[in-house]
């Protein structure tokens, strides 16, 4: 798989450049990948708890919503993931961006389009410092996330008694909503689609 998760190779199978501005609320995440000591290796956080906060506690990319001083979403992933991470991507590699998505926290009815840009980081791995919304900082290999033991159904209570489609990352962490949404986008664009239900 590691051939397919290569700069050159992502290039070519992800969208092109800054996504058109939208409609309505928007937001912007960035997808940080880097070949790591276990491969190329994918860049999450989970977001702290926080009362009120919709997505309290959940694994997510950097990224968030967009402000009046960005130019477009692609300026907003990038400020959101220095305000967060401490990552400055201005250097790295964009190597393209996943569809829109509408996101929103689930059960209420606000809406916001969500895109998903892609870097390439080279380089040993970049220190990071976390603000007050990041309660974590991890690097997940691709390989982990293809690898179906880890696929779990997720109960959420807040939504009622259902579950939802998750992938299990280092010890009680789980990717799913959203985020998920993404990783399957983006494994299906490289040619390896996620058996996980989506």
């Amino acid at each position: 798989m590691e051939d397919v998760f290569s700069p050159l190779y992502l290039e070519q199978v992800l969208l092109p450049g800054v996504a058109s501005p939208v409609d309505g609320p928007s937001a912007a995440v960035a997808a940080v990948a880097r070949n790591g000591e276990s491969g190329v290796e994918v860049l999450f956080i989970e977001r702290s708890t926080k009362e009120g906060d919709p997505w309290s506690g959940q694994m997510a990319f950097p990224g968030g919503r967009a402000s009046d001083g960005d130019r477009d979403s692609l300026a907003t992933a990038v400020r959101e993931t220095i305000e967060e991470v401490g990552i400055d991507l201005t250097d790295s590699l964009l190597v393209g961006r996943l569809s829109d998505l509408e996101g929103g926290p689930r059960g209420t009815r606000q809406r916001l389009t969500v895109t998903p840009y892609v870097f390439w980081m080279s380089g040993p791995r970049p220190r990071t410092v976390a603000n007050h919304e990041v309660a974590g900082v991890i690097w997940v290999p691709v390989s982990e996330l293809a690898e179906s033991s880890h696929y779990i159904e997720y109960p959420y209570p807040p939504l009622g008694p259902n579950s939802w489609p998750g992938i299990r990352v280092e010890g009680e962490r789980v990717i799913w909503g959203l985020t998920l949404r993404m990783l399957v986008d983006l494994f299906r664009r490289v040619g390896h689609p996620l058996t996980i239900r989506s």
